[in-house]
């Protein structure tokens, strides 16, 4: 049972409810065997007359509430079943969901870039919709099968061992048939899901870039990779069904074959004057009724064989390493420094494909320091290692002293905000969406913060103001009103580093205005790490850092690296002189 319980994945409180539930089912099959018994004394009552003797009434009434008390014990029984496991699969289910969805709370980023969103949705979604399935019709109703047909027959080979034999014989090689298979179903099961994924991945990308397939006229037929997705997924969707079929059907014709056995095993009896009529139709009417419940049993199992796809998945995912560290150590110096960093993108680190290679610098606190340079040369690479959204393969990121590496992710989230280009809105309300930067916050605070971003000016004009519901990921919006709920988001936050990754990159001059403002309410006190490919924005600032390659250039305020006459100053140049440009 203990393999039971990691094959499947279930807590300790799971497994408790899942033994539970094996005994309430085998209680739930043995108490219908109570309305077959009695059935059969009514039917031996009634065929008294053909044996010269007289229906006894006060028999048949006490039958009579013998069936009702039998019913009455089916129904508690069943309510008890029902109970004991529909409801704490559900429960079980959703434990499991929440266990998944932690999970990737904690994993770094590097662990997506080598899994599919829609592999991670098939996770959380569909593979424990299977797994409750599994917990809710098939293993507690098989190992209650298995332990009710075993008793009956134990019993029933008192009154005749022949033919309780007969009807236990075909039972085991049945399910020998179905789990004989497993190695070819399990074979199918993994492409199928494959395709399954595939398939997800396709309907993600066509979803995500329908402006794109309309614009270029790629829709119908045209767009061949979705097509193609479907067409394998339904192919490998009949292939799995097809084979399991044969080994099922092929299962449960043999299972069958011992009604076969058991009536003529019964009738040779019979004949030979070693079985009575009514024993021999008792053991007639309980084949039927043990035989039942299998068949179904028998149609479910390849679905726990296909289940072990799914949490071969899961189990991948939940051993994933996660970012540890302590949420215990205090901060309280607001200055970074990049030890002799270096760092890659790629898992197997290796130097020529290093995104950062061997910087050294420092970020003053209660200051603004601006990153920048040419496109790919590490600027949100760095915010993104400050942040520990990756960890550094070499060297090491310090804030106030501390090593980031040694700090829990959420308790280092908890010192900062971020205000990035592409901003991500949840479909809620406005208000909800700026409350998520502090959900104790008051509704004052959040209103302040909403005010001091400048979000008055739109939200006033729609028909709920700040509890009109925006869309999925804000759609409903324009990218500087998305913008400043951002920003009212991270100044609710009110957290001693920010970083603005491109926060003014796409607006307009009007927006930009506004954006500027509410910024400058940011980063009051601040240690303020601005990323920026427009030089103008950062020349008030108070530390200029120079990349190139992953590289230190060179270092300063504006007017240094002016003076110093290198890349920084080419750069200006270049865009003041496209300030000029027109079309």
């Amino acid at each position: 049972m203990f393999k039971l319980k990691e094959a499947l994945m279930l807590t300790d409180k799971g497994y408790s409810d899942l033994k539970k539930a094996i005994a309430a089912c085998t209680l739930t099959n043995l108490s219908m065997m109570l309305p077959f018994g009695v059935t059969i004394q009514i039917f031996a009552e009634l065929l008294r007359p053909m044996m010269g003797q007289e229906i006894s009434w006060t028999r048949m009434w006490m039958l009579l509430g013998c069936g009702i008390i039998a019913a009455a014990v089916v129904f508690a029984a069943s309510k008890n079943d029902y109970k004991k496991t529909y409801v704490t699969s559900y429960m079980e289910a959703e434990s499991t969901r929440i266990s998944v969805a932690e999970r990737i709370r904690k994993l770094p980023m590097s662990f997506f870039n080598s899994k599919d969103l829609s592999e991670l949705t098939t996770n959380i979604m569909a593979d424990c919709s299977t797994t409750e399935h599994v917990l809710s019709h098939i293993v507690p109703q098989m190992f209650a099968n298995g332990i009710s047909v075993t008793v009956i027959c134990a019993m029933l080979a008192i009154f005749e061992w022949r033919l309780s034999l007969a009807i236990f014989c075909t039972v085991p090689i049945a399910f020998f048939i179905v789990l004989g298979s497993r190695k070819i179903q399990r074979k199918l099961s993994k492409r199928h899901v494959e395709a399954k994924l595939e398939a997800s991945g396709q309907v993600q990308e066509y979803l995500e870039g329908i402006k794109v397939i309309k614009a270029c006229g790629l829709d119908g037929s045209k767009f061949s990779a979705l097509d193609n997705a479907f067409r394998m997924m339904k192919k490998m969707a009949i292939k799995m069904e097809f084979v399991t079929g044969i080994f099922v059907t092929g299962a449960q014709m043999f299972l069958q074959a011992g009604v076969g056995l058991t009536v003529f095993v019964g009738t040779y009896l019979l004949t030979g004057g070693k079985i009575e009529l009514i024993p021999l139709l008792m053991f007639f009417v309980i084949v039927v009724r043990i035989y039942g419940p299998i068949l179904v049993e028998l149609t479910l199992l390849p679905e726990l064989l296909y289940h072990r796809t799914s949490t071969e998945r899961m189990r991948t995912l939940m051993n994933a390493p996660t970012m540890e560290g302590s949420s215990e150590k205090p901060v309280s110096d607001w200055s970074i420094e990049l030890d002799n960093i270096s760092f890659s993108y790629n898992a197997n680190n290796e130097p020529s494909d290093a995104v950062i290679k061997n910087l050294s610098v420092s970020i003053p606190s209660d200051a603004i320091t601006a990153l920048v340079g040419p496109s790919g040369c590490g600027k949100s690479t760095i915010s993104r290692l400050i942040a520990r959204f990756w960890d550094v393969s070499a060297g090491a990121v310090k804030i106030g002293g501390v090593d980031v590496k040694t700090l829990e992710p959420e308790h280092l989230m908890s010192y900062m905000s971020f205000v990035f280009q592409d901003v991500v809105l949840f479909n809620d309300t406005i208000y909800n969406n700026i409350r998520i930067g502090n959900m104790d916050a008051t509704e004052e605070q959040v209103m302040e913060a909403a005010r001091a971003a400048c979000c008055d000016e739109f939200a006033g004009a729609l028909p709920e103001g700040y509890q009109t519901m925006l869309g999925e990921n804000g759609s409903t919006l324009s990218g500087g009103e998305r913008q400043r709920i951002s920003i009212a988001r991270a100044l609710l936050k009110n957290a001693p580093i920010v970083l603005l990754d491109e926060a003014t990159a796409s607006l307009d001059p009007e927006n930009e205005v506004l954006i500027q403002q509410a910024i400058s309410k940011l980063i009051a006190g601040k240690t303020v790490i601005v990323i920026a490919h427009r030089l103008r924005t950062v020349v008030g600032a108070d530390k200029i850092i120079v990349l190139n390659d992953g590289q230190l250039v060179e270092e300063g305020t504006h007017e240094e690296l002016i003076q110093n006459k290198g890349l920084y100053q080419r750069l200006y140049s270049i865009q003041k002189d496209s300030l000029g440009w027109s079309v």
